[in-house]
């Protein structure tokens, strides 16, 4: 078990999801290029909801602590825009 650091708050907002693992791959290899700390997470859609993420079985969450959030968008908005038109952003 780890320990958690005095006065660290587990305040991760999400930053955008998508259900392309390229794109998701994409987006975290910008957010590591520009040293931008955030997690990554994998979320299964149960069958009945996939009609709305477009068949769809799994959805990739990107999140990252909310200081970081306008210099993560910035480098989101540089990425190429078929990359970007597959990301659904945040309005944190």
């Amino acid at each position: 078990m780890t320990k958690k650091l005095a006065g660290y708050k587990d305040n991760d907002v999400e930053l955008c999801r998508t259900t392309n693992g390229r794109v998701g791959e994409k987006t975290a290899m910008a957010l590591m290029e520009q040293r931008i700390p955030f997690s990554k997470s994998l979320k299964v859609i149960p069958f009945f909801k996939r009609k709305k993420y477009e068949g769809a079985d799994k959805i990739w969450i990107i999140s990252i602590n909310p200081r970081r959030y306008s210099q993560a968008r910035r480098t989101i908005d540089a990425l190429d825009r078929v990359y970007r038109e597959r990301l659904v952003l945040s309005n944190y």
